[in-house]
């Protein structure tokens, strides 16, 4: 077979947008359906990464802002319980250990915090993280941490953004397909007796 054959036999590009008499409407309809979701994919994708990622490092930094180290001193240490953090009860070189410090307020305070596992004896000082009402919180991501969830959680926000564009594309092209089949069964059922059933 010759390549002018094959190409001819190949798929034709645009082909729901050339005049044709037997194109229908939902030809043209179903063309520019995915012009545009071309462009809603991309231009969502891109709208919702970059908003995510914002935010989410936007409210990492304030957090970060709102929270304040202070020394602390133990009171006691927090027996291990396997299964909780870690097999031996630390998270990351840190245990739970009992605390005494003073808010901003200096109103001395007490409370349970994670704290170095080198100093997690009675009687050691450490360093505690505090909201602004003086409450132990845990210590806040650093500017590259924040960045980086930032971006890691914007990637999720664009593809699950470009990802639903394209799903409810294709949910609106199987329902055109379906009604372009109901057509041509009830316009078929018209042709087909004036033909005499001769098309066997």
């Amino acid at each position: 077979m010759t390549r002018a054959g094959r190409r001819r036999q190949g798929r034709v590009r645009w082909w729901r947008l050339r005049r044709n008499p037997l194109r229908r409407r939902s030809y043209l309809v179903e063309a520019w359906l995915l012009f545009a979701t071309g462009l809603l994919a991309l231009a969502g994708a891109v709208t919702a990464g970059v908003v995510t990622a914002h935010a989410v490092q936007r409210d990492l930094d304030g957090m970060r802002a709102e929270r304040h180290k202070v020394p602390a001193v133990v009171t006691r240490s927090v027996k291990p319980s396997p299964g909780v953090d870690g097999m031996d009860g630390t998270t990351g070189g840190q245990v739970w250990a009992h605390v005494r410090y003073r808010a901003a307020d200096g109103t001395p305070r007490t409370g349970i915090a994670r704290v170095d596992s080198a100093r997690s004896r009675s009687g050691d000082t450490t360093a505690v993280w505090l909201d602004r009402q003086g409450d132990l919180v845990r210590e806040p991501t650093t500017a590259d941490e924040a960045e980086f969830q930032g971006a890691v959680m914007g990637a999720v926000a664009a593809v699950s953004a470009g990802t639903a564009v394209i799903l409810a594309s294709c949910f609106t092209r199987v329902r055109m397909d379906r009604r372009r089949q109901d057509q041509w069964d009830t316009e078929w059922a018209l042709i087909d007796p004036r033909w005499g059933r001769r098309t066997g």
